[in-house]
């Protein structure tokens, strides 16, 4: 492999799946019960620790520079920086949107792609949108999730970030798919990775200030968040309900608690009423969905109103 390639190659998986190992430590679950492992993170103790070592570089390289890109970038100029880097990913879009059986979508991705290729000069304006070719989020990982592969475990890859034994496939995918990936200069391409991660950790700033002040725990925060976020995308925003979340489950539960004890049936019944009395809008449910709510379509696509916001927020900061 050339060295040029390998480069490029490096700064591409960086970009490709920052804020975003296969292979763990069998010893990893030593200091655990088998009970206290949980089936969806058994590798817990190594993601805690890549995430830490991740966090702490984040906070002290990537944040700094992120914050003084946001200050002394225009908007309007970031924005076109970032409609350039989401274009030349952008075949891995239409490609597995194919593979996905969705033909139509496919099309207009490619078309999409076309378009703002062309005339959107390399991508830096996205022309395509007002034309009524939506952006679309489609990658390896969520083709096989439509193919009915499991997500398997959760692993959080360091300097990478979170994603799953099964996401972990679509990196090479990602990787190949990139236009970036065929430049083999380095001197070409290396600014251009460069400025590639920090626009990336940039336009990921408010979700990190969501992490920060709305989360005791934040590797948890980070791993259901990441989780929802995969199954949302994989389903295209209508996940079927998940077991937990079927109120029958929770009353054949609790009526088997009341026979058990009959002072719990006040309690039992409470909470039946309050979920045929709760709204659909309720703000506690609301605030338990806050991950998926906030998270779901992170760097999806660029919106000025909200980007002015950040900006203003992270001003502050």
């Amino acid at each position: 492999m050339k060295p040029n390639r390998l480069t490029t190659i490096v700064f591409l998986l960086s970009a490709v799946l920052f804020a975003g190992c296969a292979t763990i430590p069998q010893n990893d679950q030593s200091d655990q019960t088998a009970r206290n492992v949980s089936p969806v993170d058994p590798y817990e103790n190594t993601n805690r620790t890549f995430y830490k070592i991740t966090d702490a570089v984040d906070r002290h390289v990537l944040e700094p520079v992120a914050h003084a890109y946001i200050v002394n970038v225009p908007s309007p100029l970031r924005r076109s920086i970032g409609n350039f880097y989401d274009n030349v990913a952008y075949p891995n879009v239409a490609l597995n949107a194919f593979l996905q059986g969705k033909v139509q979508q496919g099309l207009e991705d490619t078309l999409r792609f076309a378009i703002n290729s062309t005339i959107g000069l390399f991508g830096l304006f996205d022309m395509a949108t007002p034309m009524g070719l939506k952006q679309n989020d489609e990658d390896f990982g969520q083709t096989l999730g439509v193919w009915g592969v499991d997500t398997g475990s959760y692993l959080f890859l360091p300097f990478l970030g979170p994603s799953s034994s099964r996401d972990v496939s679509g990196i090479p995918v990602s990787v190949v798919t990139n236009a970036l990936f065929y430049i083999t200069s380095a001197a070409v391409f290396a600014p251009i990775g460069v400025l590639g991660i920090i626009d990336k950790r940039a336009r990921l700033s408010g979700s990190m200030l969501i992490r920060d002040q709305a989360a005791l725990d934040a590797y948890l925060f980070v791993r259901e968040a990441s989780l929802q976020q995969r199954r949302h995308q994989i389903y295209d925003g209508n996940p079927p309900p998940e077991s937990y979340d079927d109120p029958s489950q929770d009353d054949s539960l609790e009526d088997s608690l009341m026979q058990d004890n009959p002072l719990q049936n006040n309690t039992a019944r409470d909470r039946r009423t309050d979920r045929v009395l709760r709204p659909q809008n309720d703000p506690v449910k609301m605030t338990l969905d806050l991950p998926r709510a906030n998270l779901q379509q992170i760097d999806l696509e660029h919106n000025p109103a909200r980007d002015r916001r950040t900006d203003r927020t992270l001003q502050q900061h």
